[in-house]
C-alpha cells in the first residue's frame, strides 16, 4: 500500500478528514535519509509521541485514535501498522517550526560562535556552548518543500502569520517546553530544545505531527551536563555527533551507518521512553 506522502522518516495515508501516521524506522540527519534502518525505531517514536499527546491532553491536537483495531479498513488488517501508527485529525498545516530553546546548542551556537546573535538577536558575549538560557527562547524556522528549513527571526515570523496567531504559536510552545522540561528533571534528563508544530481546524491552531521525541528534540543525561561541553545524549545527535566527525560534506549520498551506531541509538532511545514514561506516570494533568 503505498503512501499519500513519503516524509524522511514517517508515511502519511491520506483519507479525506482523517489522516494515518506511520513511523518507519527510517533515520535522517541533515535532511538525508540513511540506508540502514533502526530496527523498531517507529514503533517508539509512536509511543513516546503518544504519551506527551496524552500527558498535554489540555492543549488541543490531531490524535484520535491509536488503536489498530479500530482503524478503518485496509489499515486495521494491515499487522505491518501495529504500533507505529496514529490516526489523526486532517489540518491546514502551519509551515513553521515552532522551535524553543533552553540551552545555547547546535544551529543556535553555531550562530552565535559566528555572529553574536541567537535566531537573529544580539546575545551578550561570553556564552557558552550547552549555557543554560535565563529563560527558554523561540527560535522559529520556515519549513520548506525543497532543501533545508530555514532559521528565521520572530520578526519575520510574525510578518508572515499575523500577530495574534504568532503569539498563540509562541506562547504555547514555550509552555508546553517549560513544563516536559522541569518533568524530565525529576528523571535526571535535560530537555534542551524541541521543535513543535502546529495545523489549523476549525479556525484554530491545534498540535500535529510528533511530540517530544527522541528525532526532534536534544535529551542530555544530566549528570554528565557540564557548560563548556557537548553533553552525553538520549537522541539523534548521537548520530548528528558521529557524523560531524567523518567527514561527509551532509549530501547524499549518505555513509553507511555502522552496526555498533544504530545499537547505541535504539538502546539510548529506549531508555529516553523508559524515563519518560516514569516522569509522566508521578501525576496526570
Amino acid at each position: 500500500m503505498e503512501p499519500s506522502y513519503r516524509g524522511k522518516v514517517r508515511d502519511v495515508y491520506d483519507l479525506g478528514d482523517k489522516l494515518i501516521l506511520c513511523a518507519s524506522d527510517r533515520i535522517s540527519a541533515f535532511d538525508v535519509v540513511f540506508n540502514e534502518p533502526v530496527a523498531d525505531k517507529g514503533k517508539i517514536l509512536n509511543r513516546i509521541s503518544t504519551a506527551w499527546f496524552h500527558y498535554f491532553s489540555h492543549f488541543k491536537n490531531h490524535l484520535l485514535e491509536t488503536d489498530l483495531n479500530k482503524f478503518p479498513e485496509p489499515f486495521a488488517s494491515k499487522p505491518e501498522f501495529d504500533g507505529r501508527s496514529i490516526l489523526v485529525k486532517k489540518t491546514k498545516r502551519i509551515d513553521y517550526e515552532c522551535v524553543v530553546r533552553g540551552y545555547i546548542s547546535g544551529s543556535a551556537y553555531k550562530e552565535y560562535k559566528s555572529s553574536g546573535t541567537v535566531a537573529f538577536l544580539p546575545y551578550p558575549k561570553g556564552l557558552s556552548e550547552s549555557e543554560k538560557f535565563a529563560e527558554p527562547i523561540f527560535t522559529p524556522a520556515r519549513k520548506n518543500d525543497e532543501g533545508h528549513d530555514e532559521n528565521i527571526s520572530e520578526e519575520t515570523m510574525k510578518n508572515e502569520i499575523g500577530t495574534e496567531l504568532f503569539f498563540q504559536l509562541k506562547n504555547t510552545s514555550l509552555a508546553l517546553f517549560t513544563e516536559a522540561h522541569n518533568k524530565m528533571k525529576t528523571q535526571g534528563i535535560v530537555l534542551c530544545d524541541t521543535k513543535f508544530e502546529f495545523g489549523i481546524l476549525d479556525d484554530k491552531p491545534i498540535l500535529i505531527d510528533e511530540l517530544l521525541t527522541p528525532d526532534s528534540s536534544r535529551y542530555w543525561d544530566a549528570d554528565s551536563y557540564a557548560v563548556g561541553t557537548t553533553p552525553a545524549s538520549f537522541d539523534k545527535q548521537i548520530l548528528r555527533n558521529w557524523l560531524e566527525n567523518t567527514g561527509w560534506d551532509k549530501n547524499p549520498p549518505p555513509p553507511r551507518l555502522p552496526d555498533s551506531l544504530i545499537a547505541e541509538l535504539k538502546e539510548k532511545y529506549l531508555l529516553l521512553e523508559e524515563k519518560i514514561n516514569l516522569c509522566l506516570s508521578q501525576k496526570s494533568i
